[in-house]
């Protein structure tokens, strides 16, 4: 999936349900989410017996808990029947192509391009400072 196409998919859910918010957006679309251990996993997302599944590590800060989710949602929305694991600190440099449309998903969830707008001379880095993510988020986000 194209960039753009992923940017104008995240801009239908957006409108859709009103919401930037990973949880709400799933919520709304019935996919299921559980918080709990995963060891060294942040999160996951499984396709079973036609029903879509995130899991997400307990253990997790608030914001890398919205990533995680944004990520996972990604997949479920993009990658349906597809099951998929966020290994902390890896995902991130990952080449697999589903895990960068993943990835391209959640930056464009939950960094707004008037993010981007209203802070006009930010730096990547600062721009993911101010909404409170680490700035390989920015490497995905396509103005």
């Amino acid at each position: 999936m194209v960039s753009k196409s992923i940017k104008s998919t995240v801009a239908h859910y957006v409108k859709k349900f009103d919401t930037r918010d990973p949880f709400e957006i799933a919520d709304r679309l019935k996919v299921e989410y559980i918080i709990g251990p995963m060891g060294n996993y942040s999160g996951c997302y499984l396709y079973l017996k036609r029903h879509r599944c995130i899991f997400l590590n307990n253990e997790l800060s608030d914001h890398d808990m919205r990533l995680v989710m944004a990520h996972e949602l990604g997949h479920a929305i993009l990658h349906r029947r597809e099951n998929c694991y966020f290994i902390r600190n890896k995902t991130f440099l990952s080449t697999a192509k589903i895990e960068k449309e993943a990835n391209i998903f959640a930056a464009e969830l939950l960094i707004p391009d008037s993010l981007i707008l209203e802070n006009p001379g930010y730096t990547k880095s600062q721009l993911a400072r101010l909404a409170g993510y680490n700035e390989m988020i920015m490497e995905f986000k396509k103005n």
